[in-house]
C-alpha cells in the first residue's frame, strides 16, 4: 500500500487555509430573500392570536408564515434512515410553543434589516402554560409537553400522555442473583449535563427554484439525503421535487445530523418562487437548535475477588427536550456501547426512560449516548477497583474480550473479530507513566497531582440499517472520478476514499477526483454519522474498485484480442503474457473516442450485518489547586484501536479533537437555564469550551488491529475518541483530592466544597 496507512494531506487543505469561498453562505446568491425567525419568549405557551398586518407593510417584506398559513405536515428532523425511530412531532409553525426559542413566525424580506424590522412588528398573544423544566419530574407529570400521539412512528413505548418518548428494559442472565454473589459492589448515580456541539459554522441553508420547477437546497448538513426526505415531508410534495447540495461544512459534531435550518428557506422559496437563505446567529445555534442529551444514570455493578466484573445494571433517564428527534436511539448506546466491554459478565440489565421537557431539544452529538454511559460505567469500575484493591488498568485487562469472544448486551455484533484494546491499555500505561508515577503526589508549589484512566468502545455504522453506495468512473486520459454520497464535514473522508481508490487501482493520488454530494447525481449514502463513513462507505469504494479492475481487463481483452486470463493490470497498463501492452490512458481514450465507445462505470453498495467496535484507553494526569479547587490537565493520553489507520494524520487530529471535546465535557461545559426556561449559556462569553491552553499535553498513539469486514482492515474512529476523558479526569481528581464528583462538569466549586467537607 502506497497511500493507505500514511499521512496524506487533505484534498481540500489548500482551498480551506486560503479562505476560498466554499461554504453555504459563499454560494448563496446576493439578491436572495433573507429569513428571520420570530421565536417564543415562553417555555410553554399557546398562541391565541397573531397579527402580521403591520409587519407585512414593511418595505421589502415578501412573506410571513405563521401557524395560520404555513404548511402543516408533520415530520421529524432526525437524520436517520427511513423509517425513522423518532416521532413525527413537529410542524413548521405550530400554535403551541414548547421551549424558549420555538418558532412562532417565519419572515422573509429583501434585506436582513427589513426582516428584523418586520419581526418586531408582529403582535402575538400568548396563553402562558406551566412548563416542565426538570427532567427528573417530567415522567407522568400533570403538564404534557405534547398532547397528540397520532403522529408516533416509534415502536419503543411512545406515550406522550406520560411525557415519554420511549421506555424499555433488556436483561442478560439474572442480574439480581449475580449481584448478590459479588465480593465487591458499587451502587452510584451519575448526572451528565447537556453539551453544545460548538461547531464554527452555524446552521445555514440556501434555497432556490430550478427552471424545471424543482426546489434546490444548498445546506451545511451531515445528512443530505435525509434532509431531502425531511423537506419533502414537511412541504407535502414528492421527493423528486427536492434536490439537496452539500458544500464544505464548517464542522458539525452531530448537530447537523438533525435538519435545523433547511425547512424555512425551503418553505419560503417553494411558496414565493424566489431564492432565500437563513443564517443562524451564534445565539440561535446555542439556544434554538439541539444539544447532547442531559442524563441521569444509575449504575449497580459488582465483581468477584479476582476483579472479574460479573454483574452490571445501568438505568438511564434521558432528557430529549421539547421534541423527540434521536431520543429513542441515543439512549440505546448508553448501555450497548459500554456494558459489552466487560466480558466476564454473568448477569446484566439495561433499562431506560426518555422524557419530553420544555427546553431546547436534544439530538445527536459525537459519542451519541456512549459518552454519558462511559462516564457512568467507567467511574463505577474505578470505584470497584479501589474496593477490590486492584490497579484500575489491571482491572480492565482482566475483563476485556479477546478476538473471537462472544459479546453480551448488544445486537450489533455477536463476536469480536478484531480488538487492539489490550494494546491500547498497555501502551497507554507506558505513555502516561502509569506504573512509574505515584497516582497521588504533592508538587513543591503545594498543588496535588492525580491520575485516572478509563476504556471505551463505539461502533462502525449501524448494523443492518444503513447502506452506502459509490460510483467509480474511468474518464478520458486514464483518471478516475469517484462519485459519493458520504458527507465530508471536515473529517477528511473525501481524502480517505481517494487514498483507497489510489491503492486499489495502483495509480497516483492525483489521478483520483472525488465529487461532493448532490442528491441529484450522487449515489445514495445515509450521511456522516454513526462513525460510518470509513467503514461502510469505504467498503463500497473497495468493491467498486474491484469491479473497475475487472471491467478494464475485459475491455483490454477485446481491444488487444487476448484471452482475459492472460492479462494483468498494474495500474498504468494492461500487459499480456506474450508482452503485448496497452496503457490505461490509451484504453480510456479508445473507450470514449473509438468506434465502440462507452464509458467504464463501476457501482457498488455496502451495508453491514455487524458494527465492529473501535476501542480506546484514556489516561489523565491532573493538577488540583487545593486552595481553589481549580483543575488543570497535565497530560491526556489516548491510544486508539481503529483497525487499520487509513490516514494517520487525520486519525491523529480526530483523536486530539475528540479528547479536547471530552476534556470540555469533563471540566467546563454545562448548558444552564433560568427558572423560566430561557438558556443562560447562549454565547461563548458564558458557555466555556477548552482552548489549547486548557487541554494540557495531549499524547496520541494507535494499537492497530485488522477488521476483516472493513476496507483494508479499518474500523471507525470519529466518535470513540471523545468518551474516556470524563471518567479518567474524574478519577484523577478523586485520586488527588479524595473528592469523587459524580455530576459533570467537575468544577472547582465541587472540588473545593468536597475537600472542605472531608
Amino acid at each position: 500500500m502506497k497511500y493507505v496507512n500514511t499521512a496524506v494531506k487533505k484534498l481540500d487543505a489548500d482551498a480551506l487555509v486560503q479562505g476560498k469561498p466554499v461554504y453555504t453562505d459563499d454560494i448563496a446568491s446576493k439578491d436572495c430573500l433573507v429569513i428571520k425567525l420570530l421565536r417564543s419568549p415562553h417555555a410553554h405557551a399557546k398562541i391565541t392570536d397573531i397579527h402580521t398586518t403591520v409587519a407585512e407593510k414593511v418595505p421589502g417584506v415578501e412573506l410571513i408564515l405563521t401557524y395560520k398559513n404555513a404548511p402543516h405536515h408533520r415530520y421529524t428532523s432526525a437524520g436517520q434512515t427511513y423509517p425513522e425511530w423518532s416521532p413525527y412531532d413537529r410542524v413548521l409553525c405550530d400554535d403551541t410553543m414548547r421551549y424558549v426559542g420555538d418558532v412562532a413566525a417565519v419572515i422573509a424580506a429583501d434585506t436582513e434589516k427589513h426582516a428584523e424590522q418586520a419581526c418586531k412588528l408582529i403582535k402575538v398573544t400568548y396563553e402562558v402554560l406551566e412548563p416542565v423544566l426538570d427532567f427528573e419530574t417530567a415522567k407522568d407529570n400533570a403538564v404534557r409537553v405534547h398532547d397528540d400521539d397520532s403522529f408516533a412512528k416509534t415502536p419503543f413505548g411512545y406515550a406522550p400522555e406520560r411525557n415519554l418518548i420511549c421506555t424499555g428494559c433488556e436483561d442478560f442472565g439474572n442480574f439480581e442473583e449475580e449481584y448478590e454473589k459479588c465480593a465487591y459492589t458499587v451502587d452510584c448515580t451519575y448526572y451528565t449535563p447537556a453539551q453544545q456541539q460548538c461547531m464554527m459554522e452555524t446552521f445555514r441553508s440556501y434555497a432556490y427554484m430550478e427552471y424545471s420547477g424543482r426546489l434546490t437546497i444548498v445546506s451545511s448538513t451531515q445528512v443530505p439525503f435525509h434532509a431531502r426526505r425531511h423537506v419533502a415531508t414537511m412541504l407535502g410534495i414528492p421527493y423528486t421535487k427536492v434536490r439537496v447540495i452539500k458544500p464544505r461544512i464548517g464542522g458539525g459534531f452531530g448537530a447537523k445530523q438533525t435538519s435545523v435550518s433547511e425547512f424555512y428557506p425551503a418553505a419560503v422559496t417553494w411558496i414565493t418562487g424566489k431564492p432565500s437563505k437563513l443564517l443562524f446567529t451564534r445565539q440561535e445555534s446555542f439556544a434554538c437548535s439541539n444539544s447532547r442529551h442531559q442524563m441521569r444514570i444509575r449504575v449497580q455493578a459488582g465483581c468477584d475477588e479476582q476483579g472479574h466484573v460479573t454483574a452490571i445494571h445501568m438505568q438511564s433517564l434521558s432528557n430529549t427536550g421539547a421534541y423527540g428527534e434521536h431520543g429513542s436511539t441515543v439512549v440505546g448506546l448508553v448501555g450497548h456501547k459500554t456494558i459489552p466491554l466487560y466480558n466476564k459478565l454473568k448477569g446484566g440489565r439495561f433499562s431506560w426512560d426518555v422524557v419530553y421537557t420544555n427546553i431546547e431539544p436534544a439530538a445527536a452529538f459525537r459519542g451519541y449516548g456512549a459518552t454519558q454511559g462511559t462516564f457512568a460505567l467507567e467511574s463505577t469500575v474505578n470505584q470497584l477497583a479501589e474496593k477490590a484493591g486492584i490497579d484500575a488498568a489491571e482491572m480492565r485487562l482482566r475483563n476485556i474480550a479477546k478476538e473471537g469472544a462472544e459479546v453480551f448486551m448488544t445486537h450489533e455484533i455477536k463476536y469480536i473479530n478484531s480488538t487492539g484494546l489490550h494494546g491500547c491499555i498497555t501502551r497507554g500505561m507506558e505513555l502516561s507513566g502509569w506504573k512509574e508515577k505515584p497516582h497521588r503526589w504533592i508538587t513543591p508549589e503545594g498543588k496535588i497531582r492525580g491520575m485516572g484512566m478509563a476504556i471505551c468502545m463505539q461502533g462502525s455504522g449501524i448494523a443492518n440499517v444503513d447502506t452506502a453506495s459509490v460510483e467509480l468512473r474511468l474518464e478520458d486520459f486514464g483518471f478516475y472520478t469517484l462519485m459519493i454520497g458520504a458527507t465530508d464535514m471536515g473529517t477528511g473522508c473525501d481524502t480517505i476514499f481517494a487514498q483507497m481508490v489510489a491503492d486499489c487501482m495502483h495509480c497516483p493520488l492525483e489521478k483520483v477526483m472525488v465529487h461532493g454530494v448532490d442528491t441529484d447525481v450522487s449515489p445514495y449514502d445515509p450521511g456522516s454519522y454513526a462513525s460510518a463513513s470509513t467503514y461502510v462507505t469505504g467498503m463500497a469504494v473497495v468493491k467498486a474498485c474491484d469491479t473497475m479492475q475487472k471491467l478494464i481487463v475485459e475491455e483490454a481483452s477485446r481491444i488487444m484480442d487476448c484471452p482475459i486470463d492472460t492479462l494483468k493490470f498494474d495500474g498504468s497498463a494492461i500487459v499480456s503474457e506474450n508482452g503485448q501492452s496497452l496503457s490505461l490512458d490509451d484504453l480510456a481514450w479508445k473507450l470514449v473516442a473509438g468506434p465502440q465507445t462507452h464509458q467504464l462505470v463501476a457501482t457498488a453498495s455496502n451495508g453491514s450485518p455487524i458494527s465492529p467496535p473501535p476501542f480506546m484507553a484514556g489516561f489523565a494526569e491532573v493538577e488540583v489547586d487545593p486552595e481553589t479547587g481549580k483543575t488543570d490537565i497535565v497530560q491526556m493520553t489516548g491510544v486508539v484501536d481503529c483497525g487499520t489507520t487509513i490516514n494517520r494524520a487525520l486519525a491523529r487530529v480526530q483523536t486530539e479533537g475528540g479528547l479536547s471535546q471530552g476534556i470540555g465535557f469533563a471540566l467546563f461545559e454545562n448548558v444552564q437555564f433560568q427558572s423560566n426556561g430561557k438558556m443562560m449559556t447562549d454565547s461563548f462569553m458564558n458557555y466555556k469550551i477548552p482552548t489549547r491552553m486548557d487541554t494540557g499535553n495531549i499524547v496520541v498513539d494507535f494499537s492497530e488491529s485488522y477488521e476483516p469486514t472493513g476496507p483494508f482492515g479499518a474500523k471507525s474512529i470519529g466518535e470513540v475518541v471523545i468518551n474516556t476523558p470524563a471518567p479518567a479526569i474524574a478519577q484523577a481528581v478523586y485520586a488527588a483530592t479524595g473528592v469523587r464528583v459524580t455530576s459533570l462538569p467537575v468544577t472547582p466549586e465541587k472540588i473545593f466544597m468536597g475537600m472542605r467537607k472531608k
